[in-house]
């Protein structure tokens, strides 16, 4: 069996600064850790949201580790609270909105090393 160990430096190196907030890779295959996994940190500033997106080639689970996060999905939206857990099927448009007293961290998981981000476009072909 092979293992490959990616150390708290190693992540904190590779997060990404985002005007809404960050993003951090923890596995998959751009990394060159997992070719069959996805796994990631997303942190959404208090009062911010993330750009409204999609994964065409796999679903994404995401659990809430602090803050409150107001979920839009497709043309539903749902609350989550610290501790809760949501499933993103494939395909499906969606973003988040921090609505808490704090930042709203969370891990997002995908059963792919190979996550597919597509930004929901205007008619246009513009980005909303």
């Amino acid at each position: 069996m092979k293992s490959l160990l990616r150390t708290c430096g190693q992540a904190r190196e590779s997060q990404t600064a985002q005007s809404w907030g960050s993003l951090q890779w923890l596995a998959s295959s751009g990394i060159g850790n997992s070719d069959h996994m996805t796994l990631g940190r997303v942190i959404i500033k208090r009062g911010y949201s993330n750009p409204r997106h999609s994964h065409p080639g796999c679903d994404e689970i995401l659990h809430l580790l602090r803050g409150r996060l107001q979920h839009s999905l497709g043309s539903d939206t749902v609350k989550l609270d610290a501790g809760d857990t949501l499933v993103i099927e494939r395909g499906v448009a969606h973003n988040a909105v921090s609505v808490g007293d704090e930042d709203a961290e969370m891990i997002v998981a995908y059963p792919t090393g190979h996550r597919d981000f597509r930004p929901e476009t205007a008619a246009d072909g513009e980005c909303r």
